[in-house]
């Protein structure tokens, strides 16, 4: 069985031991290699007051990769929406797509991605969420020149028509995509619950428009790819361990491993298992064979990867190893 296209989620992890900088230039080093591969595009992904992410600033690291990398296609996976004014993103990627035409996808979500306290930091309230469908409307006249604030333009950004992309975890997405006419992307890497209603009712209610003419359904993966089944489970206990200390830490209190160890064996553990439920692990040819597999169980028109190794250098070997079980 051959594999759809393959592209990757980077969120510049911060491994145990790795400074910010250090994830950062992994991110232009993994784009590099990639590129080289012949990957059809890289995105980072919106989130804010997580210490080991660094790709908060998602505009920012998309123009520092496409300054070190030729052609491959880079975007946000995804920029959230309702923590912006649509003017500004457009501004945002209309300057990147001037600088690296044809090259730039923009990935827009409806979640905050954060907590509801570091929300209250962005100046943002919940309820912005709610107006998601007229923002992204917004956004998408300033960039194809046709703005629906009469007077009101993007520069940069103004006729550039970025491709834009719903991102979602739950039916709402996948409605609005369909109704919208635009290619719609999944978070089963991290949200796996409603990926056959969300696909389906997406392909069933798709109507054409002048950016596509057919659905086009992106499916997020996980992906520990290691020379052995045994060194890729380790990796999996790190980063579950990483994850855990990540979500349940206290603000000014680090969890020991005793406290570690409590919160896996609970159900909040379970959680963050059911989580990661669609990962394709081990060496090359068991990494094709899980890819595979999820493929057929989602559907998916192109598959966006995540590598979840916990440094820079073993995600950089990771890649390696995806090219061989894509190969």
């Amino acid at each position: 069985m051959s594999l759809p296209p393959i592209s990757l989620l980077d969120l510049a992890f911060v491994g145990e031991g790795e400074t910010v900088r250090d994830a950062l230039a992994g991110c232009v080093a993994l784009a590099r290699r990639a590129e080289a591969m012949n990957l059809r595009r890289i995105w980072y992904a919106e989130h804010h007051n997580i210490q080991t992410i660094a790709s908060s600033a998602t505009a920012v690291l998309i123009a520092h990769v496409a300054a070190h990398t030729e052609r491959i296609r880079l975007g946000a996976g995804g920029i959230m929406l309702p923590n912006h004014a649509p003017l500004v993103i457009a501004e945002q990627f209309g300057t990147l797509a001037a600088l690296h035409p044809d090259r730039i996808d923009l990935g827009l979500g409806r979640a905050p991605g954060t907590d509801q306290v570091t929300l209250q930091a962005l100046r943002r309230t919940p309820s912005a969420a709610e107006t998601f469908p007229q923002d992204l409307l917004e956004l998408q006249g300033y960039l194809s020149g046709q703005t629906r604030i009469p007077g009101i333009h993007a520069t940069p950004g103004k006729g550039t028509n970025v491709p834009l992309y719903v991102l979602g975890s739950s039916l709402f997405g996948a409605q609005l995509a369909a109704k919208l006419g635009l290619p719609y992307a999944f978070a089963s890497h991290f949200a796996p619950a409603y990926l056959h209603q969300a696909v389906t009712l997406y392909r069933e209610r798709f109507e054409p428009s002048d950016k596509l003419d057919r659905p086009h359904v992106i499916a997020g993966v996980n992906v520990i790819a290691a020379d052995s089944q045994v060194e890729a489970q380790r990796q999996q206990q790190l980063r579950r361990r990483t994850f855990a200390r990540s979500v349940f830490r206290q603000p000014g209190h680090e969890l020991d491993e005793a406290q570690l160890d409590a919160i896996l064996a609970s159900p909040q553990g379970a959680q963050i298992d059911q989580m990661f439920v669609h990962t394709a692990m081990g060496p090359p040819d068991e990494v094709r064979a899980g890819l595979q597999r999820f493929q057929e169980h989602a559907g998916a028109d192109e598959l966006m990867v995540v590598l979840q190794a916990p440094t820079v250098q073993q995600r950089l070997h990771a890649l390696e190893l995806l090219g061989q079980a894509i190969g």
